[in-house]
């Protein structure tokens, strides 16, 4: 869909979407066949105009409302009857060389065997009766190279986590101060509306509404957090790499990435439980904890709930993560070492995952404005979610 849609009209050639490495050479050696080329190419065109036109057809259904209108269909939380719990600290917090035997049991495999295209939940995946061969080779291979990262500790493991008094404008910003909510917030952390036609009395809710707004009566906070297990994983690759070991340097940097996603899960059971402590009496196996049946969510800049990658820098600013632990942004955005977790905490019992969808005009601009962007900088970075 997405070659359909945002890369094939752009181009005058045939331009061909292939499920993976393996089955490129096929459409290639027809690409370059006097016989079969033309046919090919027409059939592909009008796929995909037909999944242009559906797609188009699909999104006409779905019915949109002002931003004013959404607003005022925001969620509407009772602050007295759920007061905000206090961390146990404000400010900023290290923890360095966190051990990585504690986070291996975090681990959760079915996203590693998706990396290597091999579909299926683990442990089933490991008996499927047409992919459990290769998936039992590979986990055995990784749970081997698993074994030596931690005792010949390949990678580092740090994090940083921070709470900050908090308050929502009533709209879609956060306001966060240092250690007190007084005089001018140090940071505004902006999200985005839903703008969609709800039914059913379902609000269109952004992730302020998740913070107590300023004229609520209560202190509320936010908290943020940075984590890596990345340091020391590029040295390692170049290693395999050197040696010509492309499968062990693809294998290190997706274990990498699944040891820096528990990581993210260890740390904010650690924040339930503890550092926040909002669910002390918080006990779920490890099951319960992948499916995220706990109180309070962990959304990171770019996702759904809130697409915007460039308020990685605020959330960055805030931690100083930098300088921290060594996490370092690039330009457009993305987190370097890659095998890196960062975004926001909400405590509050309603709080949950979303898709904000696709917005409108009257939102961008008005997002514009608050972030201090021009428009067309603000509809580059919302551009995967601009119904425009």
């Amino acid at each position: 869909m997405h070659t359909a849609v945002k890369i094939e009209p752009r181009y005058s050639g045939p331009v061909v979407h292939v499920i993976d490495a393996s089955r490129a050479v096929a459409v290639a050696s027809t690409l370059l066949s006097d016989s079969g080329r033309d046919d090919f190419v027409r059939e592909i065109r009008e796929q995909y105009e037909d999944l242009r036109v559906r797609r188009a057809e699909r999104l006409a259904e779905v019915k949109r409302q002002p931003l004013e209108a959404a607003r005022a269909n925001r969620l509407r939380l009772d602050w007295t009857a759920t007061p905000p719990p206090r961390p146990t600290f404000t400010g900023v917090r290290t923890f360095d060389d966190v051990p990585l035997s504690d986070l291996v049991p975090r681990i959760d495999w079915t996203p590693f065997f998706q990396t290597w295209e091999l579909a299926g939940h683990y442990p089933a995946i490991l008996t499927d009766p047409k992919v459990g061969a290769a998936a039992s080779a590979l986990f055995e291979d990784a749970r081997g190279m698993l074994r030596r990262i931690v005792e010949e500790r390949w990678l580092q493991a740090r994090a940083v986590v921070g709470f900050f008094p908090a308050a929502s404008d009533g709209a879609e910003d956060i306001l966060v101060w240092d250690t007190k909510r007084e005089g001018e917030p140090r940071a505004v952390i902006h999200t985005i509306r839903q703008q969609m036609l709800k039914t059913n009395d379902r609000p269109n809710l952004a992730l302020a509404d998740f913070v107590a707004p300023r004229d609520a009566g209560v202190d509320d906070w936010i908290g943020c957090f940075a984590v890596t297990t990345g340091i020391g994983l590029e040295a390692k690759v170049t290693e395999f790499e050197a040696a010509h070991d492309d499968y062990d340097a693809i294998l290190l940097k997706a274990l990498a990435d699944r040891l820096a996603e528990a990581f993210a899960e260890r740390l904010h059971e650690r924040v339930r439980r503890e550092l926040w402590g909002y669910a002390p009496d918080e006990h779920l196996d490890n099951e319960s904890i992948i499916h995220e049946r706990y109180q309070g969510i962990r959304p990171a800049p770019g996702y759904p709930a809130c697409p915007d990658h460039t308020e990685k820098r605020t959330l960055f600013e805030l931690l100083g993560a930098t300088q921290r632990i060594g996490i370092e942004l690039t330009e457009s955005f993305a987190m370097v070492p890659t095998a890196a977790v960062s975004g926001y905490y909400f405590w509050h019992p309603a709080a949950h995952y979303f898709g904000v969808g696709k917005i409108e005009r009257d939102q961008v601009a008005e997002y514009a404005r608050r972030t201090g962007q021009d428009l067309a900088t603000t509809e580059r970075w919302l551009a995967p979610i601009l119904n425009y």
